[in-house]
C-alpha cells in the first residue's frame, strides 16, 4: 500500500499564487513507494502530464466546483508488472492461520495434488512454513511469500506447475 503525502495548494492558488516549485520540492523528497495526494481549486493537467512522465500514475476527484483531490502514486516498474501479469488470480484461497503444524503443509499439498498446472492457490499461515518450502520445491511448484504488515500472518501463493520448470522464490 502506498503512503500518500498531503499537499494543500488550495489557498495559494486563491490568492494568485504558483505552487509549482513547492509540489516539485515535494516530490523530490518523497522515499521509494510514497505518493501524494494533492488539494487543488482545478484539475492540473499539465502537472498531471509532467508526473506521469516521471513515473506517476494518477487519480482524481472532483469534490466541488473549486475543490479537486489528486492522487499520484508510482507507476509499477516495468518488472512489477511483468511479474504481476505472470501471476494470475487464485483460484483456491486458504486461511490456516487457526491450524497447527503440520496441518497447513498438509492441506496444502492436498489440494495441490487437485489442481491444474497452471492454476494458482493463496494461503495464510500463522508462521513462515520453512518445511513447506522444500516440499513445494520437491515438487516443483512456484511460489511466493511474505508476511502481512503485522509481521503476525505470512501470505504465500503456490502456482501449480510440472516438475521440469520449477522456480522458487520467496
Amino acid at each position: 500500500m502506498v503512503q500518500l503525502r498531503e499537499l494543500d495548494v488550495r489557498q495559494i492558488l486563491r490568492d494568485g499564487g504558483m505552487p509549482f516549485q513547492l509540489i516539485m520540492d515535494t516530490f523530490a523528497n518523497l522515499q521509494p513507494g510514497e505518493g501524494v495526494r494533492l488539494h487543488a481549486i482545478f484539475e492540473p493537467k499539465p502537472l498531471m502530464r509532467q508526473l506521469a512522465d516521471r513515473g506517476f500514475e494518477h487519480t482524481a476527484r472532483r469534490l466541488a466546483d473549486d475543490d479537486w483531490e489528486i492522487d499520484f502514486v508510482p507507476a509499477p516498474t516495468q518488472e512489477e508488472a511483468e511479474q504481476e501479469a505472470l501471476w494470475p488470480d487464485p483460484v483456491w484461497n486458504l486461511d490456516l492461520t487457526d491450524l497447527p503444524p503440520p496441518e497447513p503443509m498438509e492441506r496444502i499439498l492436498a489440494r495441490l495434488e487437485m489442481m491444474d498446472s497452471g492454476e494458482v492457490m493463496f494461503a495464510l499461515l500463522n508462521r513462515e512454513p520453512v518445511f513447506l518450502f522444500n516440499e513445494l520445491k520437491e515438487r516443483g511448484h512456484e511460489w511466493v511469500g511474505n508476511f502481512d504488515e503485522t509481521g503476525k500472518v505470512y501470505r504465500i501463493m503456490i502456482r501449480a506447475t510440472p516438475s521440469d520448470s520449477a522456480c522458487a522464490r520467496t
